[in-house]
């Protein structure tokens, strides 16, 4: 059994470790960089190390520097939360030659999961369709590739996640220049210049399925929609996911327990699909029989990437699950089998989550770092906020830009939808601007109370959302808004 864990981590993630640590009576210690020294999360703790100045790099981003502050702390185990160190295999093995357990999968399978091209050909193995599309590395290659499995294509990053190095092209030219530029953002975000292609497929949403594994057996916790992102960084999850056919929905489920299975997977994961849905159009010029459209769009849903860690949207999983998922990840990392069985697993109602982001939302979501100086957050029947910050906190310039994490349960869909907007409008954070405004209009929106909006919605959304009114989210008048004047703007 632990003892005591160091959360190498910031914000809202490391309070939420740090409160379900205390509740299993594990000794919390947070590695904390010079500006969150003094934050909420610091003093949630049982007790905070510095673990350096502000750069990531020389702070969170630092496997000596955790690994060091650990076995100063006295831990048994470093938790990485998401982002930063949380799917480096270097921190896995660091950890592992220190006597620290690593609260997350192996090396082995960090290294796979991390590694795109790998993970497609893991995938492929395992039986899930994947996107046409493969590695290449120059120009010319790139062109022939995305000509023989048909326009537009994607261009991705082989070692990396969160939206980095991802570029779309839909023509030779707009290929070759897009290419170069998702080489040179991986390799600064990554160290890995390597990227690939694959068929881009519109319109299309964004699927993923949770899993829990022990190395031996895995199981699945249902089923998220993520297709509310911008620039491929999601703003708002759901689960279930809404409006998918019984049989759509089992065999996404039995392909990513198919997936984790293959991988002998050990910790939380969750597994991307793209669904494809509506009606689709191509302007693809592929002339080879085997990736014609036809065969392409012959599968409802092809498998993306693996996250080996803990996802942000999480809470929305628990909601309808019941489940303490980052109990179930330390259980894990104790070395104890699974505690579930896939029968357990019962899953309720209807769970959504929003991001509060410190952005300005009217000027193409700009970040914008300061001190907060007032924050009120919503309470009651089916309302959660996970946050880092308070009143007085401050929102460094160095970090992502997310404040905290609304979640709403309720017995079905309407509810939930009914719920968010209470809690929404409840919402106030004043001295940086932030998204709330956003939110505000986004879940009075006809599509989205539908449910079941593709990957494209949002940015279409904002395009034609944007707009002066009271409570607009920028400094000093950080409320959401009149929920009748975002009905009005959202509705045209």
């Amino acid at each position: 059994m632990l003892r005591r864990v160091l959360i190498a981590n910031r914000g809202e993630i490391a309070a939420r470790i740090a409160a379900t640590c205390q509740r299993l009576g594990i000794e919390t210690v947070l590695a904390a960089s010079d500006p969150d020294l003094d934050s909420l999360p610091a003093r949630l703790a049982g007790r905070t190390v510095r673990l350096g100045p502000a750069p990531p790099a020389a702070s969170y981003l630092d496997v000596d520097a955790v690994v060091a502050a650990a076995m100063a702390a006295g831990a048994d185990a470093v938790h990485p939360g998401y982002g930063f160190l949380a799917e480096n295999p270097r921190l896995a093995r660091a950890c592992e030659a220190a006597g620290l357990v690593f609260i997350g999968p192996p090396p082995a399978q960090l290294e796979l999961a991390g590694d795109k091209l790998a993970a497609r050909s893991l995938a492929a193995a395992a039986g899930l369709p994947v996107l046409p599309g493969g590695e290449v590395s120059d120009p010319g290659q790139a062109v022939a590739l995305a000509r023989r499995i048909g326009w537009p294509v994607l261009i991705k990053a082989a070692g990396g996640g969160g939206g980095r190095g991802m570029r779309p092209a839909h023509s030779p030219g707009e290929l070759a220049a897009a290419a170069a530029q998702a080489a040179a953002e991986a390799r600064a975000a990554f160290g890995d210049p390597r990227i690939y292609l694959e068929r881009f497929a519109s319109p299309a949403r964004h699927v993923e399925v949770q899993l829990l594994g022990d190395g031996k057996r895995v199981i699945h916790i249902g089923d998220r929609d993520c297709s509310l992102q911008r620039r491929y960084q999601k703003v708002a999850e759901e689960a279930p996911a809404p409006g998918l056919e019984p049989g759509l929905r089992a065999a996404l489920r039995e392909a990513a327990v198919s997936f984790g299975t293959r991988l002998g997977y050990r910790g939380l994961g969750t597994v991307e699909f793209l669904v494809l849905t509506g009606a689709r159009t191509s302007t693809s010029t592929s002339t080879s029989d085997s990736d014609s459209d036809s065969a392409f769009y012959n599968s409802a849903f092809y498998f993306l990437e693996m996250n080996a860690r803990i996802q942000v949207e999480h809470p929305v999983t628990e909601a309808v699950s019941g489940l303490d998922l980052v109990a179930e990840q330390i259980a894990v990392a104790e070395g104890r089998p699974l505690r579930l069985t896939q029968a357990d697993v019962v899953l309720t109602g209807h769970a959504i989550e929003c991001r509060i982001n410190a952005e300005d939302w009217q000027q193409d979501l700009r970040p914008s770092p300061g001190t907060i100086t007032r924050a009120v957050f919503p309470a009651g029947p089916g309302v959660r906020v996970d946050t880092g910050v308070q009143a007085g906190s401050a929102v460094p310039p160095s970090y992502d830009s997310l404040l905290a994490k609304l979640i709403v349960h309720g017995a079905d869909r309407a509810q939930a939808v009914s719920r968010l907007r209470h809690a929404l409008d409840s919402c106030e954070i004043t001295g940086v601007a932030t998204n709330l405004p956003m939110h505000a209009r986004l879940v009075r929106d006809p599509a989205f109370v539908s449910g079941g909006v593709a990957t494209g919605f949002l940015t279409r959304f904002l395009a034609t959302s944007r707009g002066d009114e009271p409570g607009d989210g920028r400094a000093g008048d950080g409320r959401a808004g009149d929920g009748r004047a975002g009905m009005a703007a959202a509705g045209g």
